[in-house]
């Protein structure tokens, strides 16, 4: 198996049911004014980038998105990895891969929101293995105990 990462434009049932489940897991994990996973229509918004990881078949391995800021600085949205396919490399080439992207964009930085609570604690250790640190809310966040802010400076 070789996963591969595509940009995605969303049109496929495939990743609308993946991303029907990382919904439904957000609402079961964050109080409704904590959530703030995008839907289909906020990941289609002009200024999102969106990238499947598809396996040899084609089927869904993971999913994340970028979305600008400002010319320089960008959000990571959206990171998923099939629960089954968890811990086996997924989420590190699809975040090496965005990282890339974002460089390659001329961001200087990237931002992002995950939950604070012990569901996302893998999250958050993946983002600080690849040089997350914690920051302040960026963006149109505000304080919120059940949001880590995390940010990273681009090369």
């Amino acid at each position: 198996m070789t996963p591969r990462v595509v940009v995605d434009d969303l049109s496929g049932a495939a990743i609308a049911e993946f991303l029907g489940a990382h919904l439904a897991q957000m609402r079961a994990t964050s109080p409704p004014e904590s959530k703030h996973a995008l839907d289909l229509d906020g990941l289609r918004a002009p200024g999102v980038t969106f990238w499947s990881v598809l396996d040899d078949d084609g089927s869904v391995l993971g999913c994340g998105a970028l979305k600008l800021l400002t010319p320089e600085h960008a959000e990571l949205k959206s990171m998923r990895t099939d629960p089954a396919r968890r811990r086996t490399g997924i989420a590190s080439l699809l975040l090496t891969h965005i990282l890339t992207e974002a460089t390659a964009l001329g961001c200087t930085r990237i931002s992002l929101e995950t939950g604070s609570a012990e569901f996302f604690r893998p999250a958050r250790t993946l983002y600080t293995r690849f040089g997350f640190t914690p920051c302040p809310p960026f963006g149109d966040y505000r304080p919120d105990p059940h949001s880590a802010f995390f940010t990273r400076q681009l090369p």
